[in-house]
């Protein structure tokens, strides 16, 4: 899509955006208070079927369900399993669903200010390029996730305040536990380790220059310049964007972030679900 059609849709969307009904729901992210905003389509046509889906999954399976959202980032990935999860302890009909993320698996800080990976003949220190899967303990989360399925476990979390990895931060007993994350779904060697982990998947895609303008202004309002903040987006962020568009596996569901904030769901993705035992060890690639 090029700069103008992607004009012309914004326009659109603003348009359609007065005809939605949009719904304000004061919750709770990362510790922060934040008021999270969602349109009555999306929570009665998407958001609770899936839900009402990964209920019936516990009913039939005598263990716990694992379900993914993957995205590319600046889609607000933490902000709707948190509502997801809201939203399950509110109806009855729904099993609680516990939300989770997958930051707390970054390499210790230690390790990526101490490590290097080769990119293109050059070595690059991995703390310059944190955030890309290559910054990931993707063994230990590997390991955390087959526990979780099981017995449950003690999850780890990223402590953006120290900006480190606090490991086994709380306890993870939960019957139903949705993850978030960039990388769940990546179809690449040692990742797909972790896609088959999950009993149910949702892929959020979005337009490439809406994420780049909602990445730029998230730097910039980090404290960055405008000049800095895109700098770190071709070098950093467009690469890791690029890389989950385009090299992520098929997902069970397929929703679709609009620029005006409301999500649609691509109605032909669908794909039938088979409950299967944790795949063993050996099996794994490596």
């Amino acid at each position: 899509m090029n700069h103008a059609e992607y004009s012309w849709k914004i326009i659109l969307q603003v348009i359609l955006m007065a005809e939605k009904k949009w719904i304000n729901f004061p919750m709770t992210v990362n510790g922060l208070t934040v008021e999270a905003r969602f349109t009555e389509n999306a929570v009665e046509k998407i958001f609770k079927p899936f839900l009402r889906k990964l209920s019936e999954l516990r009913e039939i399976t005598d263990r716990k369900i694992v379900a993914y959202v993957a995205a590319p980032p600046a889609v607000g990935k933490s902000t709707l399993v948190q509502f997801l999860e809201d939203l399950s302890r509110k109806n009855l009909e729904f099993t609680n669903v516990r939300a989770l993320g997958m930051d707390g698996f970054h390499f210790p800080a230690e390790y990526l200010k101490s490590n290097t990976i080769e990119i293109d003949g050059q070595k690059i220190l991995l703390n310059d390029i944190k955030g890309a899967p290559e910054t990931f303990d993707v063994d230990a989360l590997q390991i955390k996730l087959r526990e979780v399925r099981q017995e449950g476990t003690d999850w780890n979390i990223y402590d953006r305040t120290i900006h480190d990895v606090v490991f086994d931060a709380f306890s993870v007993e939960d019957d139903i536990i949705l993850i978030e994350g960039n990388y769940l779904l990546l179809d690449e060697p040692r990742w797909t380790n972790i896609r088959v982990l999950a009993d149910y998947t949702v892929f959020v895609t979005a337009e490439p220059n809406f994420l780049k303008e909602r990445l730029i202004s998230r730097k910039v309002q980090g404290g960055k310049s405008r000049e800095e903040a895109e700098k770190f987006y071709l070098t950093s962020d467009s690469k890791n964007v690029e890389r989950i568009l385009n090299h992520s596996a098929a997902a069970n569901e397929t929703w679709e972030l609009q620029p005006d904030g409301d999500f649609i769901k691509h109605e032909d993705d669908d794909e039938e679900v088979v409950i299967d035992e944790v795949p063993a060890e050996k099996d794994s690639e490596t």
